[in-house]
């Protein structure tokens, strides 16, 4: 499989972008139709439904994967025409498409079925449109998931390969990356690259990947940031289809506040750690609440 995604991506970027329209249609329309099917059966109220155990770690982690990468298209500009005009409008339109896609099914599954929150486990979606639709569009949903993994896949790896190539052309890396193939003119060797790397880590846990990849992803910003503050002092002369209506002053101050923030929170918990402060777990809070609870009910049954 990951042989014939890579000689799929080896054909060159229209291939590939035609190919991720059809999957991300073929994809997202199940998801089209649970959403229209569950209107006449929504419980608004439904949707207050709270979970006891709550793990952020794992939901912002896979908050931050789901919707992260959206400078992976930059790396592509050179082979789109007037990408001045073009990227705009599509990250635009990106950017609705996918919120909708996660907030109206998640709101219609939720509307529709009497669940708890802990049924909303993997695989919980396909379930759900199962139960409001049929088994029809719980397996169009299973299909889905397949071909939008499969898209994915093409879009990372168009992405890292062109990435690669550019730094080759920059210089940042050795000639041999910007080779290209002779007939379709695509950077074969930062796509061979790039599939044995994501073979390689095709082993680890689904988890291991989002973090890791929200770990390296996270680097990869905070190189981005500090490389545009650099050249945005440094050489104010390049030419630049897209200004930040933002000084340079004022994005400097903006950083030194997150770094602040960054470094409050790694502090206080070195000094929870040590003991070197007193921090409260909790329990306090809570037993006052009972307390006033059971005041409150002696009170009554007097």
């Amino acid at each position: 499989m990951n042989l014939a995604l890579s000689f799929l991506n080896y054909t060159g970027l229209s291939v590939v972008g035609w190919v991720a329209v059809a999957l991300g249609a073929a994809s997202l329309a199940p998801f089209v139709l649970m959403a229209g099917l569950a209107v006449p059966r929504l419980r608004p109220r439904r949707w207050l439904a709270v979970a006891e155990n709550k793990d952020w770690r794992l939901f912002f982690n896979t908050l931050f994967w789901n919707l992260n990468f959206w400078d992976s298209a930059s790396t592509m500009a050179g082979e789109v025409e007037r990408p001045e005009t073009t990227f705009p409008r599509a990250l635009g339109v990106s950017v609705v498409v996918t919120s909708l896609s996660y907030l109206l099914p998640l709101m219609a599954g939720m509307g529709v079925l009497d669940a708890p929150p802990s049924a909303w486990d993997d695989g919980f979606f396909a379930d759900a449109a199962g139960r409001i639709a049929g088994r029809w569009l719980k397996y169009w949903i299973e299909a889905g998931a397949v071909l939008s993994t499969i898209g994915l896949y093409e879009a990372q790896l168009s992405s890292g390969a062109f990435q690669l190539m550019g730094m080759a052309d920059l210089g940042l890396l050795p000639r041999f990356f910007a080779h290209r193939a002779p007939f379709f003119d695509t950077p074969w060797v930062g796509i061979l690259l790039s599939s044995l790397i994501i073979l390689g880590i095709s082993f680890m846990s689904f988890n291991d990947i989002v973090a890791s990849a929200n770990f390296l992803y996270s680097l990869g910003m905070l190189l981005e940031f500090a490389a545009f503050l650099h050249l945005r002092r440094s050489r104010p002369d390049l030419k630049r289809p897209f200004a930040v209506p933002c000084p340079s002053r004022r994005a400097r101050h903006k950083l030194r506040f997150t770094v602040l923030g960054v470094g409050v929170y790694y502090l206080m918990a070195f000094c929870k750690a040590r003991r070197c402060l007193k921090f409260s777990d909790g329990r306090v809070e809570e037993e006052k609440v009972l307390g006033e609870e059971r005041r409150t009910r002696g009170g009554d049954e007097v």
